[in-house]
């Protein structure tokens, strides 16, 4: 694979500069211009490396090779927003390469990987490997905010029963908790005019705005910044599976309204400090995360969205119903979990060859995040992210180490060949 490499990294430098973020549809374009722009630069490039694309109304396409029982790489090219952009080093849409990094959103989540696993198959088509399966590497384009491409592939195509997503963490996952986006609706009691924060559900929210009286001393308590008639806090963003690795400026800013008797205390105590005890739930898998990245106004509520994690083996029924103690509130979006047996034959062969090459004795892992393997009967993640690798992924200066790609090249390439054998 090392010949691939200089292929590889100016490939997906050209794909990260493709500012694929979700926005307003237009014709033809479901998910805007960007994302349909990425989708076309990455069949085209499938095309150009000899593989048959299909692209299904620009919602989602793929690369084909070979025939028979069919197989899955089920990979994305949307990415979530930047963020605040002078928390970046280098432009986060520049694929700049410095010092043996490839900077960019999307590098790790989940541009990165696409472009391994094509180059993969590539690899393996030039050295005359025919595999026993058709392989569909399939590019999705609305993974991080609603998985609408993938309704669509399966009202219009037939997804695969078997294989696997590059878009977790090595060695290999045997599971993934439930994740529920619950929208909740808080009465006004103070009548404050204006609140917002956060970009999507499933990211911490770095800034948030209120319009409510400056007082110094309590505004100096909570990081509060005075910008012309607005307030503002600010943090950092995570992953919404791990909010402990951000800064939520939702919960400064509701402590600072709170302490000027313009919020009740409602919201900091159940969604901010777990008065329920939800995050004491746990199993195998984890504990459930509860993380409150959206904020607003609607009509005479106040409406927060949260992003929850729930433990594999727990029921999402009754987490529902623990739910409506804290206030009226719509479930959004619900994913069920993902369990696999561990000693089943894809997480068996997956993490044995993440063990043969690392040279380690690693046990399959469980995490909050979500993937696309979920849309298989039989899937599971596999990489990218190394153990012990500390993640940018949603984060700003997210960025993929050579070093990584290589590794990302020699397993992708292995579990190509071994599971379509």
């Amino acid at each position: 694979m090392e010949k691939y490499l200089p292929l590889i990294k100016d490939s997906l430098k050209k794909l990260i500069q493709i500012p694929s973020v979700e926005d307003t549809p237009k014709e033809n374009m479901p998910f805007g211009q960007g994302v349909y722009d990425a989708l076309q630069f990455t069949l085209n490039l499938a095309g150009s490396l000899g593989f048959e694309t299909k692209n299904y109304d620009n919602y989602i396409g793929e690369a084909i090779w070979g025939e028979g029982e069919e197989m899955a790489i089920l990979t994305h090219l949307d990415v979530v927003p930047v963020g605040k952009e002078n928390d970046w080093i280098y432009p986060p849409f520049s694929g700049e390469e410095v010092d043996g990094k490839i900077y960019g959103r999307g590098t790790m989540d989940d541009k990165g990987p696409a472009v391994v696993c094509l180059y993969c198959m590539k690899a393996l088509k030039d050295e005359g490997f025919v595999p026993n399966k058709k392989i569909k590497l399939i590019f999705g384009c609305n993974e991080e905010s609603g998985w609408k491409c993938i309704d669509h592939y399966k009202k219009v195509a037939k997804m695969p029963d078997f294989g696997f997503s590059p878009d977790a963490d090595f060695p290999v996952l045997y599971a993934e908790k439930g994740i529920m986006h619950v929208a909740f609706y808080f009465e006004n009691e103070f009548g404050l005019t204006m609140i917002k924060g956060g970009e999507r559900a499933n990211v911490v929210c770095d800034k948030c705005e209120a319009i409510a009286p400056l007082v110094e001393s309590l505004a100096q308590n909570y990081g509060v910044k005075n910008e012309g008639e607005t307030l503002v806090t600010f943090g950092k963003t995570a992953h919404g599976s791990t909010p402990e690795k951000g800064i939520n400026a939702i919960h400064s800013m509701v402590n600072y309204l709170e302490s000027i008797d313009m919020l009740s205390s409602k919201i900091r105590e159940y969604l901010f400090e777990d008065k329920l005890g939800l995050t004491d739930i746990n199993d195998d898998t984890g504990y459930l995360t509860l993380s409150p990245d959206i904020i607003s106004i609607e009509g005479d509520k106040i409406k927060v969205v949260v992003d929850i994690r729930y433990p594999s083996t727990y029921s999402g029924e009754e987490l529902k119903n623990k739910l409506s103690q804290i206030a009226p509130y719509k479930v959004l979006s619900h994913q069920l979990p993902l369990y696999n047996d561990k000693e089943s034959f894809l997480v068996k062969t997956l993490l044995n060859i993440y063990n043969e090459t690392m040279g380690t004795d690693c046990k399959p892992l469980a995490i909050g995040g979500g993937t696309y393997a979920r849309a298989l009967k039989c899937g599971t993640a596999f990489g990218p992210e190394m153990p012990n690798e500390e993640s940018t992924i949603h984060q700003p200066n997210e960025h993929v180490t050579e070093e990584n790609l290589k590794l990302q090249c020699v397993m992708y390439k292995k579990a190509i060949k071994e599971l379509s054998k």
